[in-house]
């Protein structure tokens, strides 16, 4: 296929079908290039047991379309992994954005024209299509993350990851299986494969603070009920801090007696999903106020684990509550309580190598059927770094980045003109709710592009004096905060040799809409707009 056209996005996840909506329905061409054979992008690939997102349903939906928010009902307060993707399905089908998707496709290459600032995208089955602008929505967690791990290839088991799960499902039925790894998709798998498996062995090198989902089934009064109030939820989840419209506590953490903390804290306990680090403004401000978080935390979950050596095990003790992304969970920690499931503590023993028949320990070789790795990705940065993008003088993105990302607002990059990546390094992303922060990126894009449509421009480019103030801005104000205390993919801390920075902006996604806002407003100050 050789195509010329105004946009290529690559992906077809949230944000790039919404890219393509978007930039079609304003009168351009535009040619998706996306990996799978089917739209959805994370949820598309992560299938595994007990995958469901932490943002309620009713807000982790697109808001461009009154119609598609009024005719789509919710099952549950945290949708599934199936019912999220039906749903993307349903908005592809909805909106006829299949015939400008190529799927089954991979973008190996995407190299600027100096002289006409146009990029030549290929592709891995000899695709080059020619585009005046670039849009990446591949994802801030979509490069699964492989452990390097001496003998992992030898293993004569069934081995899966938790991001590229078969399809069709997987039964551990009266099998001995080891899960590598207890972040998020761990903290969620671990209690269905607990169901099956005849002895579960949960290989834990890093303890992680998790919640309950608090998960309902939604009937049709509640749904009617959001529905009405659609318009107020978009206002305040637009202004908020994370995307979602619950407000924190009016007073701090500090400042509250110790029943207006339990009751605070309980309310948002009860609530469910990742908002339990947002109850207080100052949660994630001082030691002090997060402690009162942590206590609390640290209560629950002791009253629900029968033996205290393990409850000690599971209580992380190395980073304050929040600073890594909270996870929510259907009852894990319960899980322990049961005879065949056995915790496995990597810092006390860790692993030494796998073989044929299962993993060695410093302490001891557990024998295995199946191996779950539940070890998450390379966050932000890593699905970008598989492009071969070059920019400017031959420039690759990956040699711009060695670093560390360096980007203007998350959106633009010096030396690569008309290149905008979307919910990446240096914008709120995973901080926020991802529907909305697409929506956000994407809208302000398609407007950037009628900028300079309007004023006969040929491109947008980051200066990269600005590129280097919003790097320092987004470093100022996280070191602000107690985010940089933990050893998070936030910094890249879980991929060996990758740069020690804190990607995200934490200032708030509503802040952050407004900054971008005003940029626009004043000319898109900070980028260069390049004249035909």
């Amino acid at each position: 296929m050789n195509e010329s056209v105004d946009v290529v996005v690559v992906g077809a996840g949230f944000a790039g079908l919404y890219a393509l909506h978007r930039l079609r329905s304003d009168g351009l061409s535009v040619r998706v290039i996306e990996a799978a054979d089917g739209v959805g992008g994370v949820w598309y690939w992560n299938r595994y047991p007990g995958a469901r997102c932490d943002v309620e349903s009713v807000d982790y939906s697109y808001s461009f379309d009154e119609d598609l928010q009024q005719e789509w009902d919710w099952s549950e307060k945290y949708a599934t992994q199936p019912e999220i993707l039906r749903y993307l399905n349903h908005v592809a089908d909805r909106f006829d954005l299949r015939r400008d998707i190529t799927f089954s496709t991979r973008v190996t290459d995407m190299v600027l024209d100096e002289e006409t600032l146009r990029w030549e995208v290929r592709t891995d089955r000899g695709d080059v299509l020619s585009a005046r602008f670039c849009v990446l929505a591949v994802g801030p967690l979509s490069n699964a993350n492989i452990p390097a791990i001496d003998g992992l290839d030898s293993f004569a088991g069934e081995v899966y990851h938790t991001a590229r799960w078969p399809h069709d499902g997987v039964d551990f039925s009266g099998k001995r299986v080891g899960v590598i790894g207890t972040g998020s998709s761990g903290i969620q798998a671990i209690p269905c494969i607990a169901r099956q498996a005849a002895q579960l062995y949960v290989f834990q090198r890093t303890a992680n603070y998790s919640v309950p989902a608090g998960n309902v089934p939604l009937d049709d009064a509640t749904r009617a009920s959001q529905k009405a109030n659609y318009a107020q939820r978009r206002r305040l989840s637009m202004a908020s801090g994370g995307g979602s419209p619950h407000q924190p506590h009016p007073k701090l953490a500090v400042e509250a007696s110790e029943e207006e903390l339990r009751e605070a804290y309980e309310k948002r306990w009860q609530l469910g999903g990742v908002l339990f680090s947002k109850t207080f403004a100052d949660q994630m401000i001082t030691l002090e106020a997060n402690e009162t978080a942590r206590k609390f935390w640290e209560e629950k979950i002791r009253a629900v684990i029968d033996d205290p050596a393990t409850a000690d095990l599971l209580i992380p003790n190395d980073h304050p509550i929040g600073t890594k992304r909270i996870c929510t969970d259907d009852n894990y920690y319960q899980t322990f309580n049961q005879e065949h499931v056995h915790l496995v503590s990597l810092r006390a023993t860790p692993i030494r190598r796998i073989d044929a028949s299962g993993v060695h320990t410093t302490d001891a070789h557990y024998e295995l059927d199946a191996l779950v790795l539940a070890t998450g990705f390379d966050a932000m940065t890593g699905s970008v770094s598989k492009l071969n993008i070059i920019g400017r003088g031959g420039l690759t993105l990956n040699d711009a980045w060695a670093h560390g990302p360096i980007t203007y607002l998350g959106l633009g990059i010096p030396g690569f003109p008309n290149l905008f990546n979307m919910t990446g390094p240096g914008s709120p992303s995973v901080l926020a709710n991802m529907v909305l922060h697409s929506e956000l990126h994407v809208d302000w894009v398609a407007d950037a592009i009628a900028y300079l449509d309007a004023h006969g421009a040929t491109a947008l480019e980051a200066q990269p004096e600005a590129a280097a103030g919003w790097v320092e801005e987004c470093r100022r104000r996280a070191a602000g905060t107690l985010m940089p205390q933990a050893n998070s993919w936030y910094l890249g801390a879980n991929i060996p040799g990758k740069p020690r920075v804190f990607m995200p902006f934490v200032g708030g996604f509503g802040v952050y809409g407004e900054i971008i806002a005003g940029v626009a407003e004043a000319g898109y100050k900070g980028f260069d707009v390049i004249e035909a």
